[in-house]
């Protein structure tokens, strides 16, 4: 407030008013029709939190899957309505003070992040797969998460048929989160964002029914790194704001172009200082690699996918990965297209081990949930070759291949739930052996999903990988598609040698039975595999819609 506010207030105060008029504080504008999607599933997750105070236990588990699924489904007809009003195209625009991004690629991924979490909740409201205990049905999660497992008070939780409905509620905020990760348009938004989604998985990774000890240690991991990769993203955050003197994203663009003469004398010494702009972007860098899985910072994915309930991590696999790339693509294609010439070498060597690592490393895995993390650890590596074209292309690739890979994300996890044996579900491969003799249907299902992420023609895999490598070839980076080409083909023989275990293995006497869903998980299944093969034998307007959709607001 300036001197002369100050005074006029004192003045007024004693009973003398000045002749000078106050200086008023201007209210802030925010758009709320365009932040919707947002608000919608924000507001019923508050509502879910209420649910659980004031609903009786017996009817907590229908009330919040009702709301949960009306909430995202409202969501996302409000995102196809501010698509059809134009904001996508001709009305993108800075939204709520600068805060928000509304524009193509926001409303493309907002779209993909709220279908893929609706398919995905019908898995967390699964409760046909596992026998009754008690005489209740029970689903993938702790009967009561705060007690030990092991513990008196766990097994008279299961006898009273007690379930973490919290777990809705909590998929919610998390998607709240992800809903503004992609769009925000200046780095405390983006940091907020990111926390928002954050938590709420550090707690449902931990809440699973069988293998508790195994899920409790998957969230800790997941928590302790998540807690590193959050601090270089706000060390970066610090950085960025001493060198351009703001957080939001157009005034740091027009610092790193040179375009910006007015400095802040308070930070004439660091501001346009390159070292911070370096150090900064970098750090913030490592943090978005985190949460994309990208090696070197992809050790916490295979552990966490491992532990954390299927239908979490199917959640998780799948619209972490859309929000986390959404937030990528923006900051390099809007904050940091003035660096591309420091960026693009060392997003070519992070591009390049994630493609190797991810699959060279799944060969030598025996467990079905392993081997799908390290399959998303490859695929990080194809979308960011993608990310390096720095084209239009290049962003209407990565949001097409992002759309095309999350339904078949969901829809394979889904799947790794049904095959069960005593123990609960049966992630080792050895207990695949033979499947397809025992259950046709579903290894036929399954097989579909492994030939999508093979990048097998006639599915989404193949059209998404198709368009990256496209997009990565017409910027220049010839040499990465083939390596990308070359990591396709080592991803190749390990998804068909699931496949061959499967239909060409004779059963175990003692192999796990294929439980029979719910209509459910069923739906989630079907949508996964509709995805897979429509946007593979007709991706001509998806491919269409994701380009219109390629154009970041400025």
């Amino acid at each position: 407030m300036s001197a002369t506010a100050v005074h006029s207030l004192w003045t007024t105060a004693g009973g003398v008013t000045s002749a000078a008029p106050a200086e008023k504080f201007k209210a802030p504008v925010i758009e709320y029709a365009q932040l919707t999607p947002v608000l919608i599933v924000i507001g019923v997750a508050v509502v879910g939190v209420l649910v659980e105070a004031f609903v009786p236990r017996r009817s907590r588990y229908y009330t919040q899957v009702f709301l949960t699924v009306v909430a995202l489904a409202a969501a996302f007809a409000a995102v196809i309505g501010l698509a059809a009003g134009g904001y996508g195209t001709t009305k993108a625009h800075i939204a709520a003070m600068g805060a928000l991004a509304i524009d193509g690629p926001t409303l493309f991924l907002q779209g993909t992040i709220l279908l893929t979490s609706l398919v995905a909740v019908f898995t967390f409201a699964e409760r046909r797969l596992d026998p009754a205990a008690h005489g209740n049905r029970v689903d993938s999660f702790a009967a009561q998460a705060a007690s030990v497992p092991g513990s008196d008070s766990e097994k008279a939780a299961v006898k009273a048929g007690f379930t973490t409905t919290e777990v809705f509620p909590l998929v919610l905020f998390s998607v709240a989160g992800m809903l503004v990760f992609p769009a925000a348009n200046d780095l405390l938004t983006l940091f907020v964002a990111l926390e928002v989604f954050s938590l709420p998985l550090y707690l449902l990774c931990a809440v699973a029914r069988r293998k508790r000890l195994m899920s409790q240690e998957a969230a800790v991991k997941y928590f302790l790194l998540g807690a590193f990769s959050s601090a270089f993203l706000l060390f970066g955050i610090a950085l960025l704001y001493g060198y351009a003197g703001s957080v939001s994203y157009a005034t740091i663009a027009n610092v790193v172009d040179g375009s910006v003469t007015q400095i802040d004398p308070a930070l004439a010494d660091t501001m346009g200082n390159d070292a911070l702009l370096l150090i900064g972007g970098a750090m913030i860098l490592t943090g978005l690699l985190f949460k994309v899985g990208a090696v070197p910072f992809h050790m916490w994915t295979p552990d966490v996918y491992q532990g954390a309930p299927t239908p979490v991590t199917g959640f998780m696999a799948a619209a972490t990965k859309v929000a986390a790339f959404g937030a990528l693509l923006r900051l390099l294609y809007v904050v940091l297209p003035g660096l591309a010439w420091d960026w693009r070498p060392v997003m070519w060597a992070v591009a390049i081990i994630t493609m190797l690592g991810g699959a060279i490393v799944a060969i030598t895995q025996t467990d079905i949930k392993r081997l799908l993390a390290y399959s998303s650890i490859a695929h990080a590596g194809f979308i960011l070759a993608g990310v390096i074209a720095a084209t239009p292309d290049g962003i209407s690739s990565v949001l097409f291949y992002l759309g095309a890979y999350s339904f078949v994300t969901v829809g394979a996890f889904a799947v790794v739930t049904l095959v069960r044996d005593a123990g609960g579900e049966a992630t080792h491969l050895s207990k695949w052996a033979g499947l397809g003799r025992r259950s046709p249907l579903v290894a036929a299902v399954f097989a579909v999903f492994l030939l999508a992420f093979a990048g097998i023609p006639l599915t989404s895999g193949f059209s998404g990988k198709f368009a990256v490598f496209k997009a990565a070839a017409d910027g220049g980076a010839v040499g990465l598609v083939v390596v990308g080409v070359i990591s396709s083909a080592i991803a190749a023989f390990f998804y068909i040698r699931v496949i061959v275990l499967m239909f060409f293995s004779e059963p175990k006497a003692d192999g796990p039975t294929v439980a029979v869903p719910s209509p459910l998980t069923m739906t989630t299944i079907a949508v996964g595999v509709a995805v897979t093969l429509v946007l593979g034998l007709a991706p001509q307007y998806f491919l269409d819609l994701a380009g219109q959709a390629g154009v970041f607001v400025r």
